[in-house]
């Protein structure tokens, strides 16, 4: 079974001014990031706009990914869809194109019960045998899953971990905390927690920053694996002046246009979510021209 660590970007989907999927510059950007040293690349989570992209895109986004990476690091495919029918269909279609690993968010817009949560992720790692990596982030779908809901999914053979987007500390502490002596790990979704994570028993995270600063998100697990705490805290401090920037955007419309101030052609979001104000932009140039002046990349 895939080894489940590390860094890990969830990988932007670049497009032109069409907002057609740019191809080439979406191999450009494996290659980077690969490059850069990162754990996986993860195709079609919330970075790479997955909510946005019809199927067909979702498709060809995850083989470029797929035969780019070139079995170099992990692919992982964001394949949680409203429900459980759709779900196992996209997980079952990504596996066949060649995914590592699939990470499925909770279903959205309706409330779900913990009972239908559990027997939603049971049914989908019944259909396939690649691991699975569960995805909270209620505040996107608004539903949570429960603590005592990801240990009981924990014992199901190929459910390998979870990514907890929720931004609670005391959370994600508890996934660990519950998941302990089983083969299961847990990921953090909030790049500001990554180290926290690893300290605390997690894995690593799903980390958006990584898109951005791929040397040095890769260099927070990397010192950490090493026992260099003081060079991974550095590392993971040095990524708060750009998660500043949050305040003016979607933070994933804000790293988009990260990616394309750093001189990479991958175009804006796909609207309506592509706008970010003036001053906005100014405050992400000085930040990475401050963070070049410093090796920050």
């Amino acid at each position: 079974m895939t080894e489940i660590r590390g860094i890990i970007p969830p990988i932007i989907t670049p497009m032109d001014e069409e907002e057609a999927v740019n191809e080439k510059e979406l191999a450009n950007q494996v290659n980077r990031l690969i490059e850069s040293g990162v754990h996986g690349i993860f195709a079609l989570g919330t970075n790479g706009e997955g909510y946005i992209l019809s199927e067909e895109e979702k498709e060809r986004v995850l083989s470029v990914v797929i035969e780019t990476a070139a079995e170099r690091v992990p692919v992982y495919a964001g394949t949680g869809c409203v429900s459980t029918k759709d779900t196992i269909r996209m997980s079952k279609k990504a596996q066949a194109l060649g995914a590592d690993v699939l990470s499925v968010i909770t279903p959205w817009f309706a409330a779900a019960s913990q009972e239908e949560l559990y027997i939603h992720y049971r049914q989908v790692a019944e259909a396939v045998d690649i691991p699975i990596v569960l995805y909270n982030i209620p505040a996107r779908t608004g539903n949570a899953l429960a603590p005592a809901t990801v240990a009981r999914l924990a014992d199901i053979d190929n459910i390998a971990g979870v990514k907890d987007s929720s931004g609670n500390f005391d959370n994600m502490l508890q996934y660990i905390e519950l998941t302990r002596g089983k083969k299961f790990c847990v990921l953090s979704g909030n790049d500001s927690l990554i180290l926290w994570n690893l300290l605390a028993g997690g894995a690593g995270g799903i980390a958006g920053c990584a898109n951005v600063f791929p040397e040095n998100m890769a260099a927070i697990y990397e010192n950490f694996i090493a026992g260099n705490l003081d060079a991974a805290r550095k590392a993971q401090d040095n990524i708060r002046p750009f998660r500043n920037t949050f305040r003016y955007g979607n933070p994933n419309t804000v790293v988009k246009t990260a990616v394309e101030l750093l001189g990479y052609p991958v175009g804006k979001c796909r609207s309506p979510f592509h706008q970010i104000p003036r001053e906005g932009v100014e405050a992400i140039k000085q930040v990475l021209k401050d963070c070049r002046e410093t090796g920050i990349r």
